[in-house]
């Protein structure tokens, strides 16, 4: 019963690990100085500086500001796949136990 209710799960990861690659999310820190790009696996596909918005006397803002980015930019991806997650879980679900999962 259970092997019917949800399919071939190593399948179904793999579907959805090949998904959540194709969603990106930006993130950027020090009024647009750093920007970071990532998608919903949580991989950082891009980092960009932009020098002219940094203080060329100030060597750790440039670390902050990237460490910043970075946090911003995987929490906005952790955000698309949970919901990507729990959409997954709602289309396996058979009719009538939509709200199962709060929804």
């Amino acid at each position: 019963m259970f092997g019917d209710l949800f399919g071939n799960v190593q399948q179904q990861q793999e579907a959805m690990k090949r998904k959540l690659a194709e969603i990106t999310v930006e993130a950027e820190a020090g009024d647009g100085a750093v920007k970071v790009t990532a998608n919903a696996n949580r991989e950082i596909l891009d980092v960009t500086i932009h020098r002219e918005k940094l203080d060329p006397e100030d060597p750790d803002q440039l670390q902050d500001l990237i460490v910043t980015a970075v946090n911003r930019a995987l929490e906005k991806a952790l955000i698309k796949e949970q919901a990507e997650a729990n959409k997954m879980i709602q289309d396996m679900l058979p009719p009538g136990l939509e709200g199962l999962f709060g929804k």
